[in-house]
């Protein structure tokens, strides 16, 4: 084979480039283009207290339930405040033209949705470019680790510049630098108050979301789930803007919601939706809309919580406190008797604080899912899963969901949770993709029961996720009604004098039947038995 360099030489290489460069020189003067410069983050322009009473707050990102409910919190702690529209495949398009190239999937679509947001801004409502900078600003989550998610302000900020909104102020909520401005107020008051009311929409929305996915799919009418839910929020949020009891407003969206005339004998196979924390989130092109494609291929989907995620974050902590603990137990080994004598509590306080803080967290969302109606639903035990999943992902690795991923996958099939586990993940996502194509083989090969399906999205191959998802359904549904057939026999009962039994009782639409299998069909009769 020829070397390369002769093969250079003999093409003409260095010629032909040099004669590429001097067209591509002619060309842009021509033009009159400049010569192409390296792009550099500069100062972020802070937002001020000042600047609160004429300033319109941006965000979004979590399900389309909680953007709404946090936007009408924020505005009753005095913000001017509008939730982004779920991003759509034409955000898509717009973040790949104003972003760098290998992005992932998220980028693309949350900085695209704010530039798609911003030109409707510029182009129906009649605003300028100037205008919009000085009259808005996006709140969005930072951070580091092993992705791509800690360049997410600076990808946000180039591609407003290029969409030609060159000072734009993109704040990060989880870096201090940007929320403090010196002597002046910040435009964001990080108090007590703030973190309370955010949590409180947070959990009203995971409520509602869970006990939706809980009910839709055994809905006798159409939509009739969708209609309640939508009377729900606006009950939670009206009850949120006027700073009113949110455990007052659920128990009344409990009375709407029992209105609802289900049918929960049908077989359906359960489907447990985790991955990449905004793929598994979003509702919207982002994931295929897969939680809705699932349900209408006849499967109940049994979505994450973000309260489970704020848990992982508490025991992060606490688990790193334990560490430096046991640290300092082994410094103080190696120092003289005199300096071991020396007791030092704060760890031991942190310890204890965290510790309330996290039964404060589960207490308050156990609270709110019994004033809806959300029975028999248990949130992650965060140190059983770290244990569960340790000889397969060590707890110290960070990134995405970390050991979360490979525990919710081990616990579905020991506890018969899922018929069938999904992660879902953006294309090229580093942390999940290592999690989801590397050490859940390991898993499923010691867990043979276990039906595992990893899924990348990229905007497109809707049609290659929706086919992959089927072929997986179909074997899951012969499993459903095999968990059903046993029920029935185990009691004693036909399908027609089970509806018989399950007529004769005055059941509530948010009751759920107690967990013995994944069928929750299977578990209604078991019930009714």
């Amino acid at each position: 084979m020829m070397p390369q360099t002769q093969m250079k030489q003999f093409l003409g290489y260095d010629e032909i480039e040099s004669q590429l460069r001097d067209f591509e020189i002619a060309e842009r003067k021509r033009l009159g283009l400049d010569e192409p410069a390296q792009w550099r983050e500069g100062e972020v322009a802070p937002f001020l207290g000042s600047q609160r009473a004429h300033t319109t707050v941006l965000f979004g990102g979590l399900t389309v339930m909680q953007d709404r409910l946090i936007e009408a919190a924020l505005a009753h702690l005095g913000y001017r405040v509008e939730a982004l529209a779920c991003p759509d495949n034409d955000a898509l398009q717009i973040g790949k033209e104003f972003g760098n190239r290998a992005q992932c999937n998220p980028t693309y679509y949350t900085v695209g949705n704010l530039v798609k947001y911003l030109n409707h801004l510029r182009d129906e409502k009649g605003m300028t470019p100037q205008q919009i900078v000085d009259r808005y600003v996006f709140i969005t989550a930072g951070g580091c680790g092993p992705c791509r998610f800690g360049m997410y302000a600076t990808e946000y900020r180039k591609a407003l510049r290029d969409a030609g909104y060159d000072g734009f102020r993109v704040t990060l909520f989880q870096q201090s630098a940007d929320l403090k401005q010196g002597c002046e107020e910040a435009g964001l008051a990080l108090t007590p108050k703030f973190f309370i009311t955010i949590i409180k929409a947070v959990m009203a929305g995971d409520v509602l979301n869970l006990i939706g996915y809980r009910m839709r799919p055994y809905e006798v009418v159409p939509h009739s789930v969708d209609k309640a839910l939508d009377e729900c929020r606006r009950i939670v949020a009206e009850a949120l803007a006027n700073g009113k009891s949110v455990l007052s407003a659920l128990r009344r969206c409990r009375a709407h919601l029992n209105q609802v005339e289900l049918d929960r004998l049908q077989a359906k196979p359960k489907v447990a939706v985790i991955g990449e924390f905004w793929a598994m989130t979003t509702e919207g092109d982002g994931n295929y809309r897969l939680q809705r494609f699932l349900e209408k291929e006849g499967a109940e989907v049994e979505v994450q919580p973000i309260t489970n995620w704020m848990l992982y974050m508490l025991w992060e902590v606490i688990y790193d406190n334990r560490r430096k603990m046991r640290l300092s137990r082994e410094r103080d080994l190696l120092e003289t008797e005199r300096k071991r004598s020396r007791l030092n509590f704060a760890p031991i306080g942190t310890e204890l604080k965290l510790r309330l803080l996290r039964k404060v967290v589960t207490v308050s969302f156990n609270r709110f899912a019994k004033a809806v109606g959300l029975n028999d639903y248990h949130l992650t035990d965060q140190d059983a899963l770290a244990k569960k999943s340790h000889s397969y992902y060590l707890n110290e690795l960070r990134g995405g969901e970390g050991h979360m991923e490979v525990g919710k996958l081990i616990q579905a099939f020991e506890k018969r949770k899922a018929h069938l586990v999904l992660s879902v993940k953006p294309f090229g996502c580093m942390p999940s993709s290592a999690v989801s194509d590397g050490v859940q083989s390991l898993v499923t090969a010691r867990y043979p029961q276990a039906n595992f399906l990893p899924i990348e999205t990229s905007g497109d191959g809707a049609v290659n996720v929706y086919s992959r998802v089927q072929m997986a359904l179909f074997k899951v549904r012969q499993k459903a009604r095999e968990e059903l057939e046993q029920a029935l026999a185990k009691c004693g009962l036909t399908h027609d004098n089970a509806r018989q039994r399950l007529a004769q009782r005055e059941g509530k639409a948010t009751h759920y039947p107690e967990h013995r299998e994944a069928c929750t069909a299977a578990n209604a009769v078991y019930e009714l038995g």
